[in-house]
């Protein structure tokens, strides 16, 4: 045997599909797609729904997470536990946006509850998670749930009805969800709210968009008595401390808060509970002095 003439070497190669969301101009996310369940074009945004590793699967609106099923448990027991636990007897409540369906199911654990009203822009949103997220979107067909298709902006200046609590479940301030991040709607939804209703935004991340969680803060604070900013870790949102905002007529959700109700309700949950109910509002010097500044 010629000992120039080498075997070629035998290798084996596996095709991946990587998802990449960029954050900022240095950082972002990037997840492996196992297959791709769902795609399309709606009026509003593309939506797309993964199943990936590790995070099970993702929806994302233009290429942007908004929820995978590793973590989504975390953002929405946030999202609506806080206020309705805050709120002594919360009957009727508003939902814009969360067409994937999980805070309506974090929502209707509370016995007290006669009617949600989810209103989203994007039936899309619906048509996808009802067929790829069950785990998310299993309640959204429950008898004291009401759907309508319709940009939240222009839902709530229909006075016809009022709300206990509304809950702000939107995507980023890009596209269809800008209008949901200004004065003019926050002015809107306080006309909706009855005289002790609260209103609870996700308003994006602590370290990343401090500023804008400033802005939402103080526009809030210009017609609300009662504003207070609380944090929850999220791993597949941009640098993880997510944000959200608690706009109140009169509960505090600390001073009003009864650890009691909350440990005797029965309700099931994965992370909230009473003891991080009142730690989330704890908030790190950095948020503190950047909201103060």
């Amino acid at each position: 045997m010629n000992p120039m003439r080498r075997e070629p070497l035998k290798r084996s190669y596996r095709l991946e599909l990587w998802f990449n969301e960029i954050h900022r101009e240095h950082h972002g996310i990037t997840v492996r797609i196992e297959k791709t369940l769902f795609s399309g074009e709606s009026p509003y945004q593309r939506v797309d729904v993964f199943e990936t590793v590790p995070f099970g699967r993702m929806l994302t609106l233009d290429g942007v997470v908004m929820t995978t099923e590793l973590d989504e448990f975390i953002y929405h027991e946030m999202l609506a536990h806080v206020p309705l636990f805050t709120h002594p007897q919360p009957q009727d409540i508003l939902i814009i946006g969360g067409g994937d369906g999980g805070s309506v199911r974090e929502a209707r654990k509370h016995s007290s509850l006669r009617h949600i009203r989810l209103v989203e822009i994007d039936e899309m949103v619906l048509q996808a998670s009802r067929e790829h997220l069950p785990t998310l979107s299993r309640d959204l067909d429950a008898s004291n749930v009401e759907i309508t298709i319709q940009d939240g902006i222009e839902f709530v200046k229909d006075k016809g009805a009022s709300y206990d609590v509304v809950l702000i479940d939107s995507s980023d301030p890009y596209g269809p969800g800008v209008g949901l991040f200004e004065a003019p709607f926050y002015q809107d939804v306080f006309k909706l709210l009855r005289d002790d209703g609260i209103l609870v935004v996700q308003s994006e991340s602590a370290m990343a968009q401090l500023d804008l969680v400033k802005s939402v803060c103080q526009k809030l604070g210009a017609i609300f008595p009662i504003v207070r900013v609380y944090l929850a870790t999220v791993p597949t949102y941009p640098l993880s401390l997510w944000s959200f905002t608690l706009a109140s007529k009169r509960w505090d959700p600390l001073r009003d808060f009864s650890t009691e109700r909350a440990r005797g309700s029965g309700i099931q949950t994965r992370y909230y509970n009473s003891e991080i109910h009142q730690s989330a509002f704890v908030l790190p010097n950095f948020v503190r002095e950047g909201l103060e500044a």
